[in-house]
């Protein structure tokens, strides 16, 4: 009986922690600027998160375009050089990482 119990309350305190464990990105973000805007109500805390969760989608998407504007720049020396097939992938992997 002891046991069942045990079993029991374990499986609940594990359903009670797994959506916690598997917080995403996006979830993430509003904890973040919920916590930011603490005091602020209304129309104002409104326009606050709105703001704070489409800035860092913003950050993201800088992010991601810097390194589109690398790839690109490296893309064209590679072209003017005429690099291709081994030599083209070894000049590509440098410049990407540097």
């Amino acid at each position: 009986m002891n046991r069942k119990i045990a079993l029991v309350a374990a499986s609940l305190f594990t359903l009670a922690i797994a959506p916690v464990a598997m917080a995403g990105p996006q979830q993430e973000k509003m904890k973040s600027c919920n916590t930011e805007a603490q005091g602020k109500k209304g129309d104002e805390r409104k326009a606050f998160m709105k703001e704070c969760l489409s800035a860092k989608k913003a950050e993201e998407k800088s992010a991601k375009t810097a390194q589109q504007e690398k790839m690109k720049s490296c893309n064209a020396d590679a072209k003017t050089k005429a690099l291709k097939g081994a030599e083209r992938k070894t000049f590509m992997s440098s410049c990407l990482k540097g």
